[in-house]
């Protein structure tokens, strides 16, 4: 299984969530998580490439699609994707308050 593959499961579930929170009317503030993904995919870009240059995390490269940001797969960016997406779509569901 390649790595977008994995992801493709992960994210489908994710989408999932964020559909039915939009769907509740009670869904994240969208322009306020388009604003913190930025900022968390910046992050992740920068440490995702210090972690592979010193040796940390390493990839099948059978597995990659070969398309880079850095030294860093493109792959390893859907993780911070899902957890942008799913924290606040889950908080809305669950009753969190909204500021």
């Amino acid at each position: 299984m390649t790595y977008w593959a994995l992801n493709a499961i992960f994210l489908a579930g994710v989408a999932a969530v964020a559909i039915v929170a939009v769907l509740s009317r009670r869904g994240p503030r969208w322009a306020s998580v388009g604003l913190v993904l930025a900022v968390v995919l910046l992050m992740t870009a920068v440490f995702d490439n210090v972690m592979i240059g010193v040796g940390l995390v390493g990839y099948d490269e059978q597995k990659i699609s070969g398309a880079f940001i850095g030294i860093a797969p493109l792959e390893d960016f859907a993780y911070a994707i899902a957890a942008v997406v799913l924290l606040p779509s889950l908080w809305c569901l669950t009753g969190g308050k909204r500021a």
